[in-house]
């Protein structure tokens, strides 16, 4: 993983979950705190991934970005 597109890869899912937690946080201190559901959902996602190694996230950005190494791919 010495690409620096897959260094861009691991950035990018980074800021995505960032965004996530942060944007549920804000918008169940705002509209309710039913929100954080999904800030609880990432985290549970985050926790499970590296042992059943898939991440949504992860799935959609090697779709995205075909010629950088396949992070968490399930193998």
């Amino acid at each position: 993983m010495n690409n620096t597109r897959d260094i861009a890869k691991v950035r990018l899912h980074d800021g995505i979950v960032g965004l996530l937690n942060i944007g549920s946080i804000v918008l169940a201190s705002e509209l309710g705190f039913n929100w954080i559901y999904i800030a609880g959902a990432v985290a549970v996602l985050q926790i499970l991934s590296p042992f059943t190694k898939f991440c949504p996230v992860y799935t959609i950005l090697n779709k995205l970005m075909p010629d950088t190494t396949p992070i968490q791919n399930g193998k």
